[in-house]
């Protein structure tokens, strides 16, 4: 049932002006800023020479993918629940997916058609059956189509479609795909070769008729002049730094993975020409949230969305794939024709059955009453404050940018907060350094101001196993250390410690099996230190044999977890929760099979614990009686104290929500697509 609401959000901030792409009041784009893409080295406060942070726009969302139909695949049904609260959807596809050319079903026995312009207006037209059916329109509804005016003489096709107060806009860049079995430079060469120019693909029928070529500096300068001519609240783009993966040369040849990398090269690109531009548009002080989204990743973990989720992600791939029979009036063909019909479901590599996040964990951490709340706007940690009576108020700049979207955090004895990052210290093409490191910023007093960000290094050596690394997870021990844990390059757990006088100890490899992102960690009774994360086939976990000894791991046998677990400590021991599945690696399963994710209660020791009932899917937190998540259409639900509620107004939440229990009271608190926080007290 729904219970009481009260929403609280910050204060509006002013509506920005968005401008309409390729009308003529938008011909002629300013020119590109001068300088470097990349990120400045200063650890202060600020971010070098960034502006002062301004306040978030009229909420937007901006998409920047590789290809037509990584949204569809990977970000749904983030996306489509964004688009149908009526927030504007903008998605930038960097490459026209043309591929070698062969728009077929792949049991097709035809003569083979190599036509990489009518494969790629193919794409466009899926995407647009695709959109338009999301909008709750005919999939062969027209489109508004036109030619944009970019930065430096870049010129794109921009498609456009509103119906009754929801709009999308799909913005083609068409460079040239990269086709590894072709050994055609792409993306991934424009990236390290600074000297490459990179030809646009003119799709068959598009008004596009001419385009320059791309090089590294113009791509990073048009994808940050579209960043701020729509000034986006939340940018949506893939994973910049995917995980290190051995497959067989077999698996790659039908996979399309990078050799070595859990991703396509084209994926891991085009996030990194989108961080590279995200990094530029903050130092200019603009207020957005950012998601990176996991790929080819779903493939090699437990799949994690439940039968109905499931099975309107795949529909939505359907208009998209359409058919060759289709009589949708495009003269290069009317979708992406491997993808139409159940083939999403039936494919080996079941990359539709997941969402995952780069840096997954709540977007606010609220330590205490929920008075104050800290997280990542304009890659800058902020802090909020609550009034109960008016709501949250403008936020405070703490700097250290460019960070991840997901902090880290504990509370020392005395009250103090310590706030952690992941920082891209440093995100250069054309060979140069590609880095990662972990940031601490630490509370002079309790309610008082913070000192320096200062930079606590990386578990990994060299750079590009350094990117690997996770968000950091943090946790203060009764015995006045802080346990700092993230996940290394080999998919286990590193840590540092902060000792009581305020020393660190150098990173520790704490062994084990592999794990996925999304590490938790806890103090139980006796002030032990517990950290369970996500595996293969269940739930590992490291605990100290007795206060203030080593970490280490410990035997489990617990069933298998789709997504983060959520430890309470109960007693001397820990309870946790999570979604489980009975078998959610069989990636041809029916979305109704019973390998579903379901909410699992255990104890850490493997025991069973008091069951707990909530449908939905993601990530759940839990204190004090009550535990908080998602349902399927992403409202935010809580259950406890023998009632259920649900969020049922209110901006679009990002992110897996926080609970915070005070004097038996729940608070969810997050951030949402308007880039400022709510609060929610059922």
């Amino acid at each position: 049932m729904d219970g009481t609401y009260v929403d609280e959000t910050a204060r509006p901030a002013g509506p920005g002006r968005r401008a309409v792409l390729g009308s003529a009041a938008a011909a002629g784009l300013a020119v590109g800023l001068a300088g470097c893409s990349v990120p400045s080295t200063g650890r202060g406060r600020g971010a070098g020479t960034a502006e002062p942070l301004g306040a978030p726009r009229t909420p937007l969302l901006l998409q920047i993918l590789a290809h037509p139909d990584d949204d569809l695949y990977f970000m749904n049904p983030d996306t489509q629940h964004t688009l149908d609260s009526g927030v504007p959807l903008v998605s930038v596809y960097v490459t026209g997916g043309e591929a070698n050319g062969d728009n077929r079903v792949v049991s097709d026995t035809g003569p083979h058609v190599y036509d990489k312009a009518g494969y790629s207006s193919a794409r466009h037209q899926g995407l647009r059956q695709a959109y338009a059916t999301l909008l709750g329109m005919d999939r062969y509804t027209p489109w508004e189509k036109s030619v944009a005016e970019l930065r430096g003489g870049h010129r794109a096709e921009v498609n456009r479609l509103q119906h009754r107060g929801r709009s999308v806009e799909l913005v083609f860049l068409n460079t040239a795909m990269h086709t590894p079995l072709g050994g055609r430079m792409g993306l991934p060469s424009l990236w390290d070769d600074r000297s490459l120019q990179l030809p646009v693909v003119i799709a068959t029928g598009s008004p596009l008729t001419r385009a320059k070529a791309y090089t590294y500096d113009s791509l990073v300068d048009v994808l940050e002049g579209l960043l701020a001519d729509y000034s986006p609240t939340l940018v949506q783009t893939l994973d910049p730094d995917p995980d290190i993966q051995h497959s067989a040369p077999a698996d790659r040849s039908h996979d399309s993975e990078q050799p070595g990398y859990s991703d396509h090269a084209d994926h891991t690109a085009a996030a990194s020409f989108a961080w590279a531009a995200l990094i530029r548009h903050a130092e200019r002080g603009n207020a957005f949230l950012a998601t990176a989204y996991r790929a080819y990743y779903n493939r090699h973990w437990p799949k994690n969305l439940p039968p109905r989720v499931l099975a309107e992600k795949a529909a939505h791939l359907v208009p998209y794939g359409g058919g060759k029979d289709w009589q949708c009036g495009n003269p290069g063909g009317c979708g992406d024709y491997n993808v139409g019909g159940n083939r999403p479901l039936t494919n080996w590599k079941g990359w539709v059955r997941s969402t995952h996040y780069r840096h997954p964990g709540a977007r606010l951490l609220a330590p205490g009453d929920g008075s104050h709340a800290y997280g990542v706007l304009g890659l800058r940690a902020v802090r909020w404050s609550r009034d109960p009576d008016d709501g949250w108020g403008a936020p405070e700049d703490l700097g250290g940018s460019p960070l991840a979207p997901v902090l880290g955090g504990a509370t020392l004895a005395d009250g103090r907060q310590l706030l952690f990052a992941l920082r891209f210290s440093s995100l250069r093409g054309r060979a140069g350094a590609n880095t990662r490191e972990i940031v601490a910023l630490e509370q002079a007093s309790p309610e008082g101001k913070f000192g320096a960000w200062k930079g606590l290094g990386n578990p990994e050596r060299g750079d590009d196993r350094g990117r690997r690394i996770g968000p950091p997870t943090a946790v203060a021990a009764p015995d006045g250390r802080v346990h700092l844990f993230v996940r290394n390059a080999d998919r286990g757990i590193s840590s540092r410690i902060r000792e009581a006088d305020g020393s660190w100890t150098p990173w520790r490899d704490l062994g084990g099996e592999s794990v996925q992102e999304g590490l938790s960690a806890v103090v139980d009774g006796r002030g032990r230190v517990h950290v369970f994360a996500a595996g293969a086939d269940t739930v590992h976990h490291w605990s100290q044999s007795a206060p203030g000894r080593p970490l280490a791991p410990v035997p489990s046998r617990l069933p298998l977890a789709v997504d983060a677990v959520a430890p309470v400590a109960l007693g001397d021991g820990v309870q946790l929760l999570y979604r489980s599945s009975a078998d959610p690696k069989k990636a041809r399963q029916d979305p109704g099979s019973p390998a579903s994710p379901r909410l699992t209660s255990v104890h850490a020791d493997g025991s069973a614990a008091k069951p707990v009932t909530l449908d939905g899917y993601g990530p759940v937190g839990a204190a004090g009686g009550y535990v908080l998540g998602t349902d399927e259409q992403g409202r935010v639900q809580l259950v406890g104290a023998g009632r259920a509620s649900k969020r049922t107004r209110g901006v679009v939440p990002v992110g897996p929500p926080t609970l915070s229990v005070h004097d038996g009271h729940p608070l969810a608190l997050g951030l949402g697509v308007d880039a400022a926080p709510w609060s929610w007290r059922p």
